[in-house]
């Protein structure tokens, strides 16, 4: 198990110890469930005023927020609370499971495989022809990665991904459990013996830094591409179609979706059980709040809430206008 002093945490952090810093502390914990040894996070005034009945030995206090620690407690005060904790998480975090062997006896591996320096495949995955993995790839039990596709550097696929054929991925990406990469479009159309399927011949680009949640699809393009852009992060459980096109460093969470040919400009950011109709245009920081459903371009820098989709504070004022009648 892992343990610092206060004195070690703070020098992580580059903050500002108050109180008592004699203490170890051996794991964070949220303010409620927090014991003696372990550390927690305040990063505004409603978690500030559940301090005096925390258990914690430490916080890490926002600089903002004025409140004391107490009689053998401390806090260190940092600009981020959030920031903080991501970093203070990183220290804290376990082991990943190990590789008894780099390469399992079982994966099976065509002979035309391309591997990196450093690459570990886990039992039962399957490697097909012509796949390039770069340098410290990691592919745990049960992967498939089909023909044509090539993995970047320092990249983690975990357990249950299927990765299909002629898939480019970047470096230093993560997917989860069960992700599917690259799967056939969903397109069709009314013919005389009923409904005829659309080929999608195309294929997914996906760019440096990305993850992917558990059980989250990317279909490969109808003609080209559907791209992920660099940084991006998507939940669990995320739908995105054909020909989408997402720009750097975009948020998409749980049940939310694309239909094919969305694209999304730069820090988009979509929430959860959202759903996007197809050749939608999100231009650049646009926020589309949880539940909404856009069926129109938006503008960049928009924040669009409801269903149909439009400005927040217009719908705001729709439902308090709503709920008046309601009242009458």
């Amino acid at each position: 198990m892992k343990s610092f002093t206060v004195q070690e945490i703070n020098s992580l952090l580059k903050g500002e110890v108050v109180g008592d810093s004699s203490e170890i502390i051996n794991a964070p914990e949220q303010i409620e469930k927090a014991e003696k040894g372990q550390i927690t996070f305040i990063g505004n005034n409603k978690f500030a005023r559940l301090w005096s009945n925390s258990n914690a030995s430490a916080a890490i206090v926002d600089e903002k927020i004025e409140l004391l620690p107490g009689k053998g407690k401390a806090f260190i005060k940092v600009q981020n609370a959030d920031l903080a904790m991501a970093t203070l998480l990183e220290a804290f975090e376990p082991d990943s499971p190990s590789f008894e062997v780099d390469i399992h006896p079982t994966a099976v591996i065509d002979t035309s495989v391309q591997l990196g320096k450093g690459c570990k495949i886990g039992a039962n995955s399957y490697i097909g022809k012509n796949v390039v993995l770069g340098d410290h790839v990691i592919i745990y039990p049960n992967v498939s990665i089909f023909d044509d596709s090539t993995i970047g550097n320092h990249t983690v696929i975990w357990s249950g991904t299927v990765i299909r054929e002629r898939s480019e991925i970047g470096n230093y990406c993560i997917f989860h459990t069960n992700v599917s990469i690259g799967a056939d479009g969903f397109g069709y159309r009314p013919s005389e013996k009923g409904l005829t399927k659309i080929i999608h011949i195309g294929n997914v680009v996906i760019g440096n830094h990305v993850e992917i949640g558990a059980n989250s699809c990317v279909d490969r393009g109808k003609f080209s591409s559907t791209i992920i852009g660099d940084g991006c992060k998507i939940d669990n459980l995320v739908q995105i179609g054909h020909n989408s096109v997402l720009g750097k460093f975009c948020i998409m969470a749980g049940n939310s979706g694309l239909a094919g040919s969305v694209t999304l400009g730069d820090g988009v950011i979509i929430g959860g059980s959202a759903s996007i109709k197809d050749h939608t245009i999100l231009h650049s920081g646009v926020v589309v709040g949880a539940g909404s459903g856009v069926i129109n371009d938006v503008a960049a820098g928009k924040t669009v809430l409801g269903y149909p989709a439009c400005d927040a504070k217009e719908k705001m004022k729709q439902w308090i206008a709503l709920r008046k009648l309601g009242r009458e």
